[in-house]
């Protein structure tokens, strides 16, 4: 048969194609190759360095996500790991929030992985190590987030090597529930990142020390969309030009105090979502061009210096966020509410407003986080609010209401969270409340509040998390064991000042309880079921009639983070294991008790302690050397008790030490200590009321670096909140919610309580009077120009006060009375403008008193018992004027020993928050059990 051409062709095509199908087909199928062994090999290297502690990642849907790795799987198919499709070289890492605990440094296995482009390690907990230079080697990356990562000290120079980066995120780790500042970030390095990275589109610094001003090369990142460098001590005048960087959305500034600024003259072109800039010193008013940024949804501005009218938000039709609170504005506001139908936050309060303007915000419908705290409101709740029927948050803390918690407030059907703290309202709380079935969080803290209240009644509320009902004139009635208790999502509770006598029946049955506030009650003993409640995060009973020993079993409870027993009638000795059960432990404070026996001896080297206060028992013994375990302690005051030890060098080797009070104990021998004993972060030293001997160590003090320090980052303390922190980002309950170091001290001939050291950060103390130190002052005491107070008095020293003194420019109390000490009182301390209480009585001093406006100010008594002393500076009258000579008082040893050498007019103040409440009572020459009687009869230990 013939088969045409045009038959054959076809067929051949056919063939041809068919042919060509199954070989393309088998080189595209080729079977895939795992990634690379060497790679797959490091990765397993790095996981093997780390622990996986479910602790170290805060993110409630976190996982371990190294938990799955292992060498007969594929890794570019493990969790958290990007392979190239074309090379299988690993290009991503993301192992945020997956539990990882330990240390990292350069031999890290990571830095093999030459090819990565992203690597992302936030949320995970590194343990205070460095970050590697190394980082540097990693010359691809694009993304880089080390944010919540516990990494700490400098950030290396070798991070600027990485000029291909579009996004870095360093921010700072939350230590305690709340952030700080770990990481520090040189200028220089800064600089070069800048310089060597244009395209970056985000950088993050948030809670990183850079302590500079903010380079204007900020400017020529033209890509440059996210900067965020809240908490990182900037200063000077901010650029200007970053507002009008062309693809800026998200600025964020916020708590730079000593950052200065104004807006200026916003384009219409300008792309900018969120601008934040709360706690800074810009200043100025708000420019009417503001109105040219439609895209803006978030503007917060609270806690600065602006002034003036608000100008017209009404093209800001995107706003949702608005907090302009604390600053100088006034007048009406309602012209800038017009228009604003997003609107869902407003936070207006402690400005100059008129009350009348309350109209328009009862207009803003939408509306469901409202805040008007210091607003001075002045009057009872505006019956206008039950407008606002979409309000979920509200919050009109010490905004100065009176009257009755109005019953229409059960209109609020919405209400989450309801904060009346700190007001004066009157009489008993309404059963409306109870209707609120979407309360979360309600807070009447601080009133007037009245009547018998059944706790039970909070049952009813079947999301609430946290109830405050502290410091009113409640009776509290704890009713039966409720059925329904074990159902309750309540975490925390508020009843300090509730007339409570025992522990309320329905904390038995909260299964979620994690924190527990009750001082000033009348309660005497603990149930013993409170053993069981492993859930529990804080107990503060202090301030109540608690008797007898402390039940070991209180170590069951292994989830403890803060433990407050002080002020009550304890007796026995401190349970040991209270330093080994919980790793999670941070705060501890058994003060003005009546423990007795040694001080605690168990220290495991996961403790967490940050406070330990012991102060006001009858503890004896030696400190022990297992405290060299706690690495992040912070304060320790074990003042009056009866430690019989020599001076604790030792505790210089802890590297967060700040506070260390041994007052009033049996300390004997020197303080010179090696000089691997620096003491790096001591704020606070008071070692006063003791035995101890020889010469004041120049080697020594000449270590103490940090009260030298101006850098805000090494002067902080850290806040421990006692609120879960899902809770604190929903509802921003900071200002309530942290526990405070109490210190007291004597400044000023008075004994001062700093209730809130936290804010007293910059307090720098040595006080040393009441020993028997002899020999001359050292010079280098003048170096430490951070000092405030420095107290030395009621010793045997002996020379001249040294002419250093006068570059301490932050001395308010200087004592060096009851010594030996002779010459002229150097004209270097006229210097001094900031000191308010001078003393250099009974000494040896000789020739004029400075008569600058200063001296001027100080009582005769100051420099009495120097008899060529004088007031006039002619010779002749110097010596016909002598002043009265140093006849020491009458007194035997043990007087002296026990700091009554001379009587002194003693009285306590309480330094409140803020520094606002001063409360003096004069108490005669002792600080001790009467004091702590008083102490507890005042509320002075509140959260707010």
């Amino acid at each position: 048969m013939m088969v045409s051409p045009f038959a054959l062709s076809k067929y051949f095509l056919f063939i041809y194609s068919l042919f060509s199908f199954t070989v393309t087909n088998c080189l595209l199928f080729v079977p895939p190759t795992k990634c690379h062994e060497n790679e797959s090999r490091a990765l397993l290297q790095f996981k093997e360095r780390f622990v996986i502690n479910k602790s170290s990642s805060y993110n409630p849907f976190s996982y371990p996500k190294m938990a799955s790795w292992n060498a007969t799987s594929d890794c570019c198919s493990w969790d958290g790991i990007e392979c190239d499709e074309h090379t299988n070289l690993v290009i991503n890492i993301d192992l945020s929030s997956s539990h990882i605990y330990g240390t990292m440094d350069a031999n890290s296995t990571l830095f093999h992985l030459k090819h990565l482009q992203s690597l992302d390690l936030a949320d995970n907990h590194f343990n205070y190590s460095q970050i590697p230079s190394r980082i540097g080697e990693l010359s691809q990356l694009r993304y880089l987030n080390l944010s919540r990562t516990y990494f700490s000290g400098e950030i290396p120079q070798q991070i600027s090597h990485l000029s291909k980066l579009l996004s870095l995120d360093l921010s700072g780790a939350f230590v305690s529930l709340l952030p700080v500042n770990l990481l520090s970030l040189k200028i220089s390095t800064l600089r070069s990142l800048i310089q060597n990275s244009t395209d970056l589109e985000v950088f993050r610094a948030n809670y990183v020390t850079i302590s500079s001003s903010v380079p204007h090369t900020f400017t020529n990142l033209t890509s440059l969309q996210q900067v965020s460098l809240y908490h990182c001590e900037l200063y000077g005048e901010f650029p200007p030009g970053i507002f009008h960087l062309p693809n800026l959305r998200y600025l964020n500034l916020g708590n730079n105090q000593n950052l200065i600024g104004k807006f200026p003259d916003f384009h219409s072109s300008s792309q900018i979502t969120t601008l934040e800039l709360d706690s800074t010193s810009f200043y100025g008013t708000l420019p009417a061009s503001i109105g040219n940024l439609n895209s803006l949804n978030r503007l917060s501005i609270a806690y600065s210096k602006f002034s003036g009218s608000v100008p017209s938000f009404r093209n800001l039709t995107q706003l949702k966020f608005v907090d302009i609170a604390a600053n100088k504005f006034k007048g009406d506001i309602s012209s800038f509410l017009q228009n604003l139908t997003k609107l869902s936050t407003l936070r207006i309060g402690f400005n100059e407003f008129t009350t009348e303007t309350f109209s328009w915000i009862c207009k803003l419908s939408g509306i469901n986080d409202l805040r008007l705290e210091f607003v001075n409101i002045g009057h009872e709740i505006p019956f206008c609010f039950t407008n606002l029927t979409q309000l979920s948050i509200l919050s009109l803390y010490q905004s100065n209401l009176s009257g009755q918690i109005p019953t229409w407030i059960m209109n609020l059907t919405n209400l989450a969270s309801l904060d009346l703290g700190k007001n004066n309202l009157q009489g008993e709380i309404p059963n409306s409340l109870f209707e609120l079935e979407n309360l979360e969080t309600v807070s009447v803290m601080s009133n007037l509040l009245e009547g018998e209240l059944e706790l039970n009644k909070f049952l009813k509320l079947k999301v609430l998390v946290r109830v405050e009902l502290c410091f009113n004139k409640l009776s509290l009635i704890s009713g039966k064991n409720p059925s329904n208790a074990s159902l309750s999502k309540i975490q925390g509770l508020g009843l300090g000042l509730s007339n409570l006598s025992e522990f309320p029946h329905l904390i038995q049955d909260l299964t979620e309880l994690s924190y527990i506030y009750m001082p000033y009650n009348n309660v005497s003993s603990f149930p013993s079921w409170l053993w069981r409640k492993t859930s529990l995060r804080s107990l503060i009973v202090s301030h109540n009639s608690l008797i007898g020993k402390i039940d070991p079993q209180i170590c069951n409870l292994n989830s403890l983070m803060l433990l407050d027993l002080s002020f009550n009638n304890l007796s026995g000795t401190v349970p040991s294991c209270l330093g080994s059960s919980s790793k999670l432990l941070r705060i501890l404070v058994l003060k003005g008790n009546k423990l007795t026996g040694p001080f605690p001896e168990t220290y495991t080297k996961t403790s967490d302690l940050r406070m330990i206060d012991l102060s006001n028992n009858n503890l004896q013994g030696q400190l022990p050397r297992a405290l060299l375990n706690i690495r992040m302690l912070e304060y320790i005051d074990v003042s009056y008790n009866q430690i019989n030890d020599s001076f604790p060098c030792w505790l210089g080797t802890l590297p967060e030490l700040k506070v260390v009070a041994l007052h009033h104990n049996h300390l004997y021998g020197s303080i010179g200590c090696p000089t691997s004993c620096k003491f790096p972060k001591l704020h606070i030293i008071d070692l006063s009321h003791n035995q101890l001997s020889g010469s004041l160590p120049s080697k020594t003090i000449q270590n103490w670096k940090s009260m030298e320090a101006s850098n805000e980052s090494q002067l902080q303390y850290q806040y421990y909140t006692v609120f879960d922190y899902q809770m604190l980002v929903r509802f921003s309950v900071l200002k309530d919610g942290s526990y405070r170091y109490s210190f007291a001290l004597c400044n000023k001939g008075t004994t001062l309580v700093y209730e809130n050291l936290q804010e007293f950060y910059n307090l720098i103390v040595i006080n040393l009077s009441s020993n028997k130190f002899s020999g001359e002052i050292p010079n280098v005491i003048g170096d430490l120009t951070g000092l405030v107070l420095l107290n030395l008095s009621n010793n045997m020293l002996s020379g001249n006060i040294p002419s250093s003194f006068g570059k301490l420019s932050n001395l308010e109390t200087l004592d060096v009375s009851l010594n030996t000490l002779s010459g002229k009182i150097p004209l270097q301390l006229q210097e001094l403008t900031f000191l308010s209480h001078f003393n250099v009585s009974f000494n040896n001093l000789s020739g004029p008193i400075p008569q600058n406006m200063q001296f001027a100010t100080f009582p005769d008594s100051s420099f009495e018992g120097n008899q060529e002393l004088c007031v006039n500076p002619s010779v002749n009258k110097c010596k016909e004027d002598g002043g009265l000579p140093f006849v020491p008082p009458s007194t035997s040893d043990d007087d002296i020993k026990s700091g009554i050498f001379i009587e002194l007019d003693w009285k306590v103040v309480l330094i409140g928050y803020g520094g606002g409440l001063l409360v003096g009572l004069a108490l005669g020459s002792s600080f001790h059990r009467e004091i702590f009687a008083w102490l507890k009869r005042v509320c002075f230990m509140k959260l707010s």
